[in-house]
């Protein structure tokens, strides 16, 4: 089966080609270094190995799981958790559904989301919905105490043992936690949920191919066996023992090192399919969270085109020339809509009758790219050749591969990420949680 592919081409007029190759040596030192897990942060290393790891018994429970909520007839499956442990399933299953899914309906449930922010109304409207549709829901936390998930989760549990009593609510409630340890654990053992474990060596934004995202992705109704297939594959191409010439990965990491020596300090990931706006947010918490660290770190931003080039255009044409573009492509489309001929012609539009539209989006990617270039802006692309589970996968093990790689050459840990922790201590000082006093005193000096 045919690959995802990389070019770099459009960056060469800014860096050279001899300049990318200089990184073969240590590329392959921090490769090496990843998949025998000697590199920094080695207790989160787990990911690597992970798609070639995933048994045909692991795939089969997540698929009957799956299949026993689904018997139940339900029309949501909500998934309670912030950071990686929803990003991941958000863009696998925004990435593979129909657009307007949520108005037609289908055989499948919808997934929709808790305990990704802190809105009042949302979680209001959220327990509204739920009132008058038939839902399970997962919980997903290692410790069980993260603020966000935790609050939400007290309130679902609350709401869905008052809709179908104690006994149906633990048929309906899957934690996804740590094996032995933390809140979560304990109340999942002591209720009686179903329960995968989330690996220890696997961090929240890397976790999407366990169970943290396979199951979401299942209940949802899309094949999790190629999906792993291709993460397997990607595994393969770019393993300890291959090398910089044929490692897409590397490549990529070293393309973009060179591009932030250069002062390229800001990446765009860029896309001409709104299906993949939230891959472009899970990889922005994948790079933002592993590399932005010590004062080091490539800014990751996102923008949907060809609208964010009715917003955004003018200034990654012609802002400050510290961008660079990372384009996803997809070759094919799935459906085909050809543009018809008008014989008033008002719009101007007649050139383009017969054409399918996908045409003018390639032209449109086409004339921006170069424009861009043009511009000062360096442009990465990356093909996929379908927008589909295989290809998703692989795309999926790429980036991460590719950001352990990255993060490595910029000299930091990719695999941690202290700076998070800042905003909750603020956050439980200015509430006065029990053994903050001496911070809610000082913060409160401050206000």
């Amino acid at each position: 089966m045919e690959n995802i592919s990389l070019n770099f081409d459009k960056t060469l007029s800014f860096i050279s080609k001899d300049s990318v190759l200089a990184y073969k040596s240590e590329i392959e030192t921090h490769n090496k270094a990843l998949f025998n897990k000697t590199g920094k942060g080695n207790d989160f290393l787990g990911w690597t190995n992970l798609p070639s790891s995933i048994t045909e018994a692991e795939l089969a429970d997540y698929e009957k799981t799956a299949a026993k909520l689904k018997a139940k007839q339900i029309d949501l499956f909500v998934v309670v958790g912030i950071g990686g442990s929803y990003l991941g399933a958000k863009a696998v299953v925004d990435a593979l559904s129909d657009s307007f899914a949520h108005l037609k309906g289908g055989k499948n449930p919808l997934i929709v989301f808790a305990g990704q922010n802190i809105s009042e109304d949302y979680l209001f409207e959220l327990r509204e919905l739920l009132k008058v549709k038939e839902y399970a829901m997962a919980v997903i936390s290692k410790s069980g105490t993260t603020t966000e998930p935790a609050l939400a989760f007290r309130l679902l549990k609350q709401d869905i043992e008052e809709k179908y009593g104690k006994a149906e609510a633990c048929e309906r409630i899957v934690a996804i936690t740590d094996a032995k340890r933390g809140a979560l654990r304990t109340l999942a053992t002591s209720e009686g949920y179903k329960t995968y474990v989330i690996p220890d060596d696997v961090g929240g934004r890397y976790s999407v191919l366990t169970p943290v995202g396979l199951l979401a992705i299942a209940v949802a109704g899309f094949d999790i066996r190629a999906l792993v297939k291709g993460a397997v594959d990607m595994e393969k191409a770019s393993g300890v023992d291959v090398p910089f010439e044929k490692n897409l990965p590397a490549q990529y990491a070293a393309v973009r090192n060179e591009l932030y020596k250069t002062g390229k300090k800001v990446e765009i990931f860029v896309n001409y399919n709104p299906k993949l706006h939230f891959l472009a947010e899970w990889w922005k918490q994948l790079y933002g969270e592993s590399e932005g660290k010590e004062g080091k770190g490539i800014f990751p931003a996102s923008v949907d085109f060809t609208s964010d080039l009715h917003s955004m255009g003018q200034y990654i044409q012609e802002g400050e020339r510290t961008l660079f573009e990372t384009v996803i492509s997809v070759a094919s489309p799935d459906r085909e809509v050809r543009i018809p001929i008008d014989p008033d012609n008002l719009d101007g539009l007649n050139f383009l009758s017969g054409k399918r539209v996908d045409e003018v989006n390639k032209m449109a990617e086409l004339g921006t790219t170069l424009a861009h270039v043009d511009g000062g802006v360096p442009n990465i692309q990356i093909v996929m050749p379908k927008l589909n589970e295989y290809y998703l996968g692989q795309i999926i093990y790429f980036f991460e591969l590719a950001c352990g790689l990255s993060g490595y050459t910029l000299g930091v840990n990719p695999f941690d990420q202290p700076g998070v922790e800042a905003y909750k201590k603020n956050m439980f000082a200015l509430l006065e949680k029990p053994g903050y006093e001496a911070e809610t005193k000082a913060i409160k000096a401050r206000l």
